[in-house]
């Protein structure tokens, strides 16, 4: 069985469209979000994806200081597994993010929000 967030990255691809994405290892660097985006205005956004049980998601040290050195243009994108839908955070909110978790006001609710959010970059 698939991890829930293998799951929510291929329900991300489906449903988000007129986005250029490429997955990224984390290996690779830690820290680094999941996703490097592209969308048809030609800017490039970042995308870490979480899903949680719960209302708290968690983050390492390494990803809290990969959004507060890049502030701009990269994103969280959370989805509860409980009745929550799909919730789009700044990267600059991390820490108010990692304090309040999905009670924290999100600038976006819902994929199709998201995608025309992404769009408009």
């Amino acid at each position: 069985m698939a991890k829930p967030e293998t799951v929510f990255w291929k329900e991300v691809k489906k449903k988000i469209t007129g986005i250029v994405f490429t997955r990224l290892e984390s290996w690779a660097s830690q820290g680094v979000p999941d996703l490097l985006c592209y969308n048809e205005k030609g800017t490039f956004f970042t995308v870490e994806l979480k899903v949680t049980k719960g209302e708290q998601l968690r983050f390492s040290p390494h990803q809290i200081s990969f959004h507060l050195t890049h502030p701009k243009n990269s994103f969280i994108l959370a989805k509860g597994l409980g009745p929550c839908c799909v919730k789009l955070y700044e990267g600059s909110r991390i820490l108010e993010l990692k304090e309040q978790g999905l009670k924290l006001d999100a600038c976006c609710l819902g994929l199709d929000a998201c995608s025309l959010y992404f769009k408009n970059l």
